[in-house]
């Protein structure tokens, strides 16, 4: 867990995604679009919030949509915004570049606009990382719902060296994914076995063709793969286990679990068995057919080939937004006697 002490100044870096929210699957679910300008107001909020926890400098990319420039002006906050220009090519390796520029920085955190899959990418790319995630994508379960200048503020407070690390935030269960042969890969959420599909299908789940699920959080109330083991066996977040779910073919399993699949979407799933997974314990998979994390269908496993999943907790340190505000109260963050600025309209005013 990071332990960095308070007082240490860094910048915030927030990234982006301009393409969460956007993609196909809105045709084929009853999910809502994020538009540009909804993340642009979102970034706005999350300048003012860090601004207000005491951040001085905030870290972001250009993108093809403009979200960061228009953020980044006339906001009248007093904040060092640096726009770096990292080449877009509208695709991952955007997200990729900008967290590698971040890190590179020296960013104490990082705020995350995307989905599921956008958390994962600054997973990889960062594996230290502390983050605060904030959901515009379609089946999320990594990133929280939030007011972004609240977010902001949390992940302002630990830039900013007013909470520490250690404080706000907690390693992340992840799906560690060994395939025989080949690179190394993790799941935020769910890691689950395909067959009969493709990669790069951005149809919602075929029910018929799920074969085993590995969660590591498992939730009632969410949508996606993550309520097909809630419905069974619930795991939250700070729980330390996972959750194994085997399916079948339609009529050869021993329950039929109706589950939210996607927004809006409800299918019947064939439910085998299920159960806790320990941290650590590994769950063989053979090919051929398909390993689907967070809901991208990415990794083919041919005919024969050999992959392992466990859920460890030894992902990017994730600040809980709540836990973060109320050391900040404990602390008197917000009551330190300093000059505050009023940002609508520039009048002062001093805070005790």
């Amino acid at each position: 867990m990071h332990t960095d002490p308070v007082g240490e100044k860094r910048p915030l870096g927030i990234i982006i995604n301009p393409s969460s929210g956007r993609d196909a699957r809105r045709l084929f679910a009853r999910a809502s679009p994020s538009s540009n300008e909804s993340k642009r107001n979102q970034v706005e909020r999350l300048i003012v919030g860090a601004a207000a926890a005491g951040v001085e400098q905030i870290i972001l990319v250009h993108d093809a949509f403009r979200i960061a420039d228009g953020a980044a002006q006339a906001l009248g906050v007093d904040v060092e915004i640096r726009l770096e220009d990292i080449g877009v090519r509208c695709n991952a390796s955007d997200t990729v570049d900008a967290v590698t520029l971040m890190r590179e920085a020296g960013c104490g955190a990082l705020a995350v606009l995307g989905g599921d899959g956008t958390s994962r990418i600054v997973a990889r790319t960062w594996p230290e990382a502390t983050i605060l995630p904030l959901s515009t994508g379609t089946n999320n379960v990594f990133p929280v719902m939030l007011e972004a200048t609240v977010a902001g503020a949390a992940a302002g407070l630990v830039a900013a060296g007013r909470v520490s690390r250690g404080a706000a935030a907690r390693p992340a269960k992840v799906i560690r994914i060994e395939v025989d042969g080949e690179e190394d890969d993790l799941a935020l959420i769910d890691a689950v076995k395909m067959v009969d599909d493709s990669t790069g299908n951005l149809l919602p789940f075929d029910p018929e063709c799920m074969r085993s699920l590995v969660l590591s959080r498992a939730l009632p109330d969410a949508v996606g793969m993550s309520p097909v083991g809630g419905l069974l066996e619930p795991c939250t977040a700070d729980e330390d286990f996972g959750v194994l779910v085997e399916c079948v073919a339609p009529g050869a399993g021993r329950h039929r679990l109706l589950a939210p699949i996607s927004p809006g979407l409800f299918r019947s799933v064939e439910i085998a068995s299920h159960r806790r997974l320990a941290l650590g314990e590994r769950v063989p998979l053979e090919g051929p057919g398909l390993i689907a994390c967070d809901g991208d269908r990415e990794r083919t496993l041919a005919p024969g080939q050999k992959a392992w999943l466990r859920v460890e907790r030894d992902g990017p340190s994730v600040i809980h937004p709540g836990r973060t505000l109320a050391e900040a109260a404990r602390t008197g963050a917000y009551l330190d006697g300093e000059h505050w600025h009023d940002q609508r309209d520039g009048a002062s005013f001093d805070c005790c």
